[in-house]
């Protein structure tokens, strides 16, 4: 036994020795102590110069090794492992991780208390059970525990199933990558279960350097790679964006023994769908009836949400079509899609049609799909149909969610029923749903529209008090209120605050308040505003142009819009019917002779035939009231015929209207 030299820790019992008369040892045993820990056996040795106390060694046997499994092979060898009921030791070691700061020491703890230690197969049983799935710190923390234990080491299964837990969140990718290098370093010799599993893990967070070096690993092995593998591997690839290095995983596939399956293809046109190649996704589509691989439901669903997404609705419908051909099951995202869509091309008739084969197939809408259609019936003007679409959701038990309420008001603020507008709003605020910047905005725009701008102005400062972000639409809806009703200073202070608190300042910003400037008539102030907007890189549209050359128009400047439309011809910017708009806002400011000079030099510099123009000129003299010219005109050749001085043929230009 060993001996150990101890500090009594109590005082020794109450007896006197006589001490040895010859100096030899004479060794006298103590009672033990009944609340000691240990059971310990105590030694007095006494001499005539030296008295000190020495201990034996534990009485109790060193900790055990525990298995994850009660093995009663030497009973029973024919139990096979699969059957084997857990130890008792798992449940209870479980029962200690939790994310807590005292996970240590409560297995320190307990292990020392019931002198156990755990195996590498345990920790790796316990780090890949289902309750430290979504426990990866506590699995992480245990595993370093693990690894603290004397005479041990971590095994290979330790490894894998420690990052497999861990790759639940991206959160851990530092971490996962120690745990890396710790399981390289190691130098195990790596099998198809591990293999597989790591790169199945390190593919769903797009860790690529990691998942070749286990791809490569695995190829120096010997070990064939299997169709779960090759998935994993452009799974990973795909989520990392390298379509081409998957494209060349599948033609290799395509190529060899172990031919792509419906995940193979569906892997390959997910990342194309994301890499916004809709185009090869659909050729990708089509290979695979050629390669006997028969489209599912999620092949459709992944292509008609990117169609949805590009705004190719056409095919999104014409995929939905083919599901329903072909009889397979169509998923409720796949309604609401198809809703979607409809609602956006105007298709308000067959969003119903849509919906009643939802309902005779007997799948059951969503809020999503509910919200749709109300949204749809209130853009299209039926508020009824869409009360009633709310009144039935709420009686198949769907809660309707602050998108839903928000269709719900912005329909009713687009029909000007305002106050109903309202109390949707305050009834959301008391009932808990979150009143988001949609409700904000088209109450602010509603109430502009109908003149009620310091209410409008009022719930855009209590966006502000309520946390709600302010985004451009609600900065604009306010702006062209402000700007309508000729408040335009106050407009040009809240464009400059847009600017101020980081909100971008939308071509539809400017073209409000040039349009309030210009009816202010503070033109030169429009046109530095246009000068801005064009030095930010902000691409004018139809509408800006519309504004400012009606603008330049009317303060007699036909010249420089003539000009301005010139400079955005080269930078490919060509407003459509610019000049069709400076016609008929000149003939109704009765201003014909300026009107006829710039039919002049539309025709003189070959930007429209002068047929057209003289179409033009001729509606526009008769929608200012000026009939007589208008007549006078249609049966002249002005602008389309020629006189004739000798051998010189000249086109009569529009500006002889205006002789006699």
């Amino acid at each position: 036994m060993r001996i150990a030299l101890l500090r009594p820790l109590l005082p020794l019992a109450s007896s006197t020795f006589p001490s040895p008369i010859n100096g030899e040892l004479q060794a006298i045993f103590f009672p033990i102590h009944q609340q000691t820990t240990q059971r310990t056996l105590s030694i007095r040795r006494i001499t005539p110069n030296f008295l000190c106390t020495f201990t034996t060694a534990s009485l109790l046997p060193p900790p055990e090794w525990i298995e994850p499994f009660a093995d009663l092979s030497d009973v029973v060898v024919s139990c096979p492992k699969q059957q084997l009921q857990p130890s008792i030791w798992v449940s209870r070691i479980l029962g200690l991780l939790h994310d807590s700061p005292t996970i240590e020491t409560s297995l320190t703890d307990y292990c020392s208390k019931f002198l156990i230690k755990l195996t590498p197969n345990f920790v790796a049983f316990v780090l890949s059970s289902s309750q430290l799935k979504s426990q990866p710190e506590a699995a992480l923390r245990f595993f370093y525990w693990a690894g603290k234990q004397k005479k041990y080491k971590h095994n290979l299964e330790c490894y894998v199933s420690l990052i497999d837990v861990l790759c639940v969140s991206t959160d851990y990718v530092d971490s996962i990558r120690e745990v890396f290098d710790g399981f390289k370093k190691m130098g195990f010799l790596i099998n198809v279960y591990a293999a597989n599993s790591l790169i199945r893990s390190f593919g769903n967070l797009g860790m690529v350097e990691e998942l070749l070096w286990v791809w490569r690993r695995m190829k120096d092995s010997g070990i064939e790679p299997s169709l779960y593998t090759y998935n994993f591997l452009m799974n990973g690839l795909v989520n990392s964006m390298f379509i081409e290095s998957a494209e060349k995983v599948l033609e290799v596939m395509e190529n060899g023994k172990i031919r792509p399956d419906i995940v193979t293809y569906n892997t390959m046109i997910k990342g194309y769908c994301r890499a916004g190649k809709i185009g090869k996704a659909i050729e990708r589509f089509k290979e695979m009836e050629v390669g006997n691989v028969e489209p599912d439901k999620i092949t459709y669903l992944t292509v008609m949400q990117a169609c949805y997404s590009e705004g190719d609705f056409d095919t999104c419908l014409r995929l939905y079509h083919e599901m329903d051909e072909k009889g397979l099951e169509i998923p409720p995202h796949a309604y609401s899609l198809v809703i979607g869509a409809l609602c956006k091309e105007g298709k308000h008739v067959l969003v119903n049609a849509v919906f009643e084969d939802l309902v005779r197939r007997g799948c059951k809408a969503n809020v999503a799909i509910y919200t749709s259609l109300i949204d749809s019936c209130a853009k299209s003007g039926n508020l009824d149909e869409a009360m009633n679409l709310l009144r039935r959701m709420k009686s198949e038990g769907f809660a309707p969610d602050e998108v839903t309420y928000g269709a719900i008001v912005n329909g009713l603020c687009r029909s000007g029923r305002l106050d109903e507008a309202m109390e949707y709003f305050h009834f959301c605020q008391k009932s808990g749903v979150v009143v988001n910047s949609m409700f904000y905005s088209s109450l602010i725009d509603g109430l502009g529209k109908a003149g009620r701008v310091d209410e409008a102005r009022k719930l855009f400062e209590e966006m502000a008090e309520k946390g709600s972000a302010r985004d451009s639409y609600c900065y604009n809806a306010l702006i062209d209120a402000l700007a309508k009703s000729g408040r335009i200073d106050e407009a040009l202070t809240l464009f400059k605050q847009m600017d101020d608190e980081g909100c971008d300042q939308t071509v539809y910003s400017y073209t409000m308040l040039m349009d309030g400037l210009f009816k202010g008539h503070r033109n030169e102030e429009a046109l530095k505003l246009w000068n801005l907007m064009i030095d930010k890189g902000i691409a004018p549209t139809t509408a800006s142009f519309r504004v400012l050359s009606i603008g330049l128009c009317l303060c007699g400047k036909v010249a420089r819009a003539c000009k301005i439309l010139d400079d955005l011809a080269p930078v490919g910017v060509i407003p459509e019917n610019a000049f069709e708009d400076m016609i008929n806002v000149l003939c109704k400011a009765g201003r014909i002779e300026q009107a006829c000079k710039l039919a002049d030099g539309i025709v003189d510099r070959g930007r429209e035939i002068p047929g057209r123009v003289r179409t033009v000129l001729i509606n526009a003299l008769r929608k200012a009231g000026n009939s007589d010219m208008a007549i006078k005109l249609m049966h002249s050749k002005v602008g389309v015929g020629y006189d004739r001085m000798g051998s010189i043929k000249r086109r009569v230009k529009f500006r002889s209207l205006l002789d006699n």
